[in-house]
């Protein structure tokens, strides 16, 4: 199996072989452009109706008109027959000003903007260096409702990375939300128990994406008979005791709790490399590995509120009306898949998983 762990036995669906659910949305998504985004858009189109879709280009999309065209351009590239609508994020920059964010609000196609702090992450250098610089855009966001979608760690250089995200937490989050107590947030893909146990704690308007692999996979994983960089994302897995945390959120029944991949394609060369790029591209696999994280949880039944309901009450949103399968079919994901002119590797390359989508 495609885990790392021991597994618990399933509670109450041992014996379920057929899982139908709503049809999911992914509430964080990166899409790439080009001839990248021609070679993933299908991958998460085939079980997602909406995508959250990331900003983080080059240059990235820090203006209304830029995500207008970028929205353009990804539903080009959606596969013929396959209804899939991309949810527009602005870039958030030490210059973005309170005027874009309430153009962004009136377009009626961006949902939310991202907070990147200048180096967290791929392609975040143009993001935030101070949060003293994007004060009156974070008030903005505040009075519209329009919410702020956070990368969730310091960049400083005397905090480890694995203390991060708890770190961000700490000196930056809280004491933006005292200031700002009416600041819609998604803490992304949150990777520790702090991170959980912030948000159970916050108002009912901050909520948190959780990803694939950090409801499967620990930290191990990256050096799991040598080092594995297709296991290395930003913010990094952590030790076990997170990862329990994260899946008892995920399968937990709350709201506060829901589905986005973080997936984030980058072509074989540049993961396999001196200095490789961080980020899982979980896509070909998502919904059937998220069903194995709820299988090994005993919780398969809560599976379709954090996929299909809880996002999207959350973005305020209607949920979706169509269907997908899931059947008990174990398969192998691919070793790897074609990527603009050369390859990329997905999650869990090469393993098995018990779950397969079969219908939509």
């Amino acid at each position: 199996m495609c885990y790392l762990f021991a597994p618990r036995p399933p509670l109450t669906t041992a014996h379920m072989d057929t899982l139908t659910l709503t049809r999911p949305d992914d509430m964080h998504l990166h899409l790439r452009d080009g001839a990248e985004l021609a070679s993933v858009i299908g991958a998460s189109a085939r079980c997602f109706a909406r995508a959250i879709v990331m900003p983080n280009l080059r240059p990235p999309v820090a203006t209304v008109p830029q995500a207008l065209a970028y929205r353009e351009r990804i539903l080009r590239a959606v596969p013929e027959g396959i209804r899939f609508v991309p949810l527009m994020t602005l870039f958030l920059t030490d210059a973005t000003s309170p005027a874009e964010i309430r153009q962004a609000r009136d377009s009626g196609v961006v949902f939310g903007v991202k907070w990147y702090p200048a180096g967290a992450t791929t392609h975040s250098d143009p993001g935030v260096t101070d949060i003293a610089r994007v004060q009156a855009a974070l008030e903005t966001l505040a009075e519209i409702g329009m919410p702020l979608l956070v990368h969730g760690e310091v960049t400083d250089t005397d905090v480890d990375i694995f203390d991060r995200e708890a770190a961000f937490i700490e000196r930056l989050l809280a004491p933006l939300l005292q200031k700002l107590p009416a600041l819609r947030v998604v803490l992304e893909h949150v990777t520790t128990r702090d991170a959980v146990e912030f948000v159970r704690s916050a108002p009912a308007h901050v909520a948190a994406t959780i990803t694939p692999q950090h409801l499967l996979f620990n930290r191990d994983a990256m050096f799991r008979g040598g080092l594995r960089p297709h296991y290395y994302c930003l913010p990094v897995l952590k030790a076990e005791t997170h990862r329990r945390a994260l899946l008892e959120a995920a399968v937990g029944g709350s709201p506060k709790f829901f589905l986005g991949t973080d997936s984030a394609p980058h072509g074989r060369a540049a993961k396999e490399s001196a200095c490789g790029c961080a980020g899982c591209y979980s896509a070909p696999a998502a919904i059937e590995l998220y069903a194995q994280a709820f299988e090994q949880a005993g919780a398969l039944t809560r599976l379709d509120e954090f996929a299909g309901r809880f996002g999207a009450e959350f973005y305020g949103l209607p949920r979706n009306g169509e269907t997908i399968t899931l059947q008990r079919r174990e398969w192998l994901i691919p070793e790897s898949l074609p990527f603009a002119s050369g390859t990329i590797v997905p999650l869990a390359a090469g393993e098995k998983c018990p779950w397969k989508m079969t219908s939509s």
